[in-house]
This record gives structure tokens, C-alpha cells and sequence, in this order.
């Protein structure tokens, strides 16, 4: 696992996880399956479209979890 993807749910952190910081966490996970930093510009558009898509399922994911000993999702 990439080390500076941090846990995004409580109690790891005190509030829900902001957009930001999900979207940082897709971006370092796909640079570190990619092995690139940044793409070459003829791989930008599958980059940004892998980063987008992780971030999505990662804001699903983390909306649908229920944290035993915390209050349920409103």
C-alpha cells in the first residue's frame, strides 16, 4: 500500500473525508500503480479518467460504511 494514502474514515479522522482529500488519495494510488508521478500527455486522458473513477468508488465506499461505535450515516 502507498504509504501517504491516509485513512479516510473516522475515527482516523475527526470529520467525513473531503472531496480533496478522496480525489488525493485516487491520485496517489494510481500513480503508484502506474508507476508514474505524472503521465506522458498520449496517457493523460486514461490517468485522469482512472484517478476520477477511484475517487468516485472511494466516496461511495466510504459513504456506505458504518464505523461500529459510531452514529450511522444520516
Amino acid at each position: 500500500m502507498c504509504r501517504s494514502i491516509k485513512t479516510l474514515r473516522p475515527p482516523a479522522i475527526p470529520e467525513k473525508a473531503t472531496e480533496e482529500e478522496i480525489r488525493a488519495a485516487a491520485l496517489q494510488y494510481v500513480r503508484k500503480v502506474s508507476g508514474f508521478r505524472a503521465p506522458a500527455a498520449h496517457n493523460r486522458e486514461v490517468f485522469d479518467a482512472a484517478v476520477d473513477a477511484i475517487a468516485e468508488a472511494t466516496a461511495e465506499l466510504l459513504d456506505g460504511m458504518h464505523v461500529r461505535g459510531q452514529a450511522a450515516p444520516a
